[in-house]
C-alpha cells in the first residue's frame, strides 16, 4: 500500500510513548486511492481463491465474488477501511506483522469484525520468544476525545492483553495457511499462560477528516499503565469522499473497467 510516499509523516514522543501524525499530501488523493483500492480486495479473500473462481467460472463470477464481500454501508466501509489502513501501516512501518487478513473471515458483510481490531506478532530472540501489538482502530470524520476514550477502554480489557480468543482464532488461521512456527508460538503463549504483560504493546490508530494530533497527545499522556503505547493519526481531509472513491474503484477494478 505505501501509506508512507502519499503522507506527510511528523513523529514525536509524549512522555515515554510515541505519537505519529500521518497526513495526506496535496495532490494525491487520486494516488492514494488508487493505492489503497489495490489492497482491498486481498483483505477480504487470498488472491488464490479469486484466481481459482475465475479459472472455473470467468471473470463475470470473479468479479461478483468480490463485490459481494465488500459491504455497502457506509458506517461498515468506514470502519473496514480503518483496519485496513491500521493493518497496512503496522505491517510497513513497525517490526510487527499482523500475520493474516481477519477481514476474510466476517460473519457478514454488513458487520463489524469481532475482537481486538489489530493483533501483531514479533518474534524475538531470548526467553519471551514472542511479542505482541494489541491495537484499537477508530475511523470517523470528526475524531473525537469520546471515540478515542473508547478505544483506551477497550485496550485495557482481558488485563490489557490480546484476548485468548482472537490469539487463537489467529493461530488456527495460521495453521490452516501452513505457518506453523508463529502459530506455535502463540499456542504457547496462551495455552501454557506464558504472556507477560512485558511482552505486549498498545496501539491506537485512528483514521479522520480532522487533526487528531492533540486529542490522541492526551489521550496517551493520561494513560498510567505499564505498556509500551503509540498512538497514530492518519489524517485524509475528505474522509467520506475518500472512503468511497476506494470502495468505487475497488468495484470498478473488478469488472475491470
Amino acid at each position: 500500500m505505501g501509506i508512507k510516499d502519499w503522507c506527510k509523516t511528523k513523529s514525536s514522543k509524549v512522555g515515554s510513548h510515541d505519537l505519529t501524525v500521518l497526513e495526506l499530501e496535496a495532490g494525491k488523493f487520486e494516488e492514494a486511492g488508487d493505492a489503497v483500492a489495490k489492497a482491498v480486495p486481498s483483505h477480504y479473500a487470498s488472491q488464490d481463491r479469486v484466481a481459482g473462481i475465475l479459472k472455473r467460472l470467468g471473470k463475470k463470477a470473479a468479479a461478483r465474488f468480490i463485490k459481494e464481500k465488500l459491504p455497502e454501508s457506509k458506517k461498515i466501509r468506514s470502519g473496514d477501511l480503518g483496519e485496513i489502513l491500521g493493518s497496512s501501516y503496522v505491517n510497513e512501518a513497525t517490526s510487527y506483522d499482523t500475520g493474516i487478513n481477519k477481514l476474510r473471515w466476517k460473519d457478514h458483510r454488513e458487520m463489524a469484525m469481532r475482537g481486538d481490531d489489530l493483533i501483531a506478532f514479533q518474534p524475538v530472540d531470548g526467553p519471551d520468544k514472542i511479542r505482541f501489538l494489541k491495537g484499537e482502530v477508530k475511523s470517523a470524520k470528526t475524531m473525537t476525545a469520546a471515540i478515542l476514550g473508547k478505544a483506551r477502554t477497550a485496550l485495557k480489557k482481558s488485563y490489557s492483553r490480546p484476548s485468548p480468543h482472537a490469539l487463537q482464532f489467529i493461530a488456527d488461521r495460521l495453521h490452516d495457511e501452513g505457518d506453523d512456527e508463529l502459530a506455535d508460538l502463540i499456542d504457547d503463549a496462551v495455552l501454557l499462560d506464558r504472556m507477560k504483560l512485558s511482552q505486549v504493546s498498545h496501539m491506537i490508530f485512528a483514521f479522520s477528516g480532522n487533526d487528531a494530533s492533540a486529542l490522541l497527545s492526551a489521550n496517551v499522556e493520561a494513560y498510567t499503565g505499564q505498556v509500551a503505547q503509540s498512538v497514530v493519526g492518519l489524517r485524509i481531509k475528505e474522509h467520506q469522499e475518500f472512503i468511497a472513491s476506494v470502495f468505487g474503484k475497488v468495484v470498478i477494478s473488478a469488472d475491470g473497467k
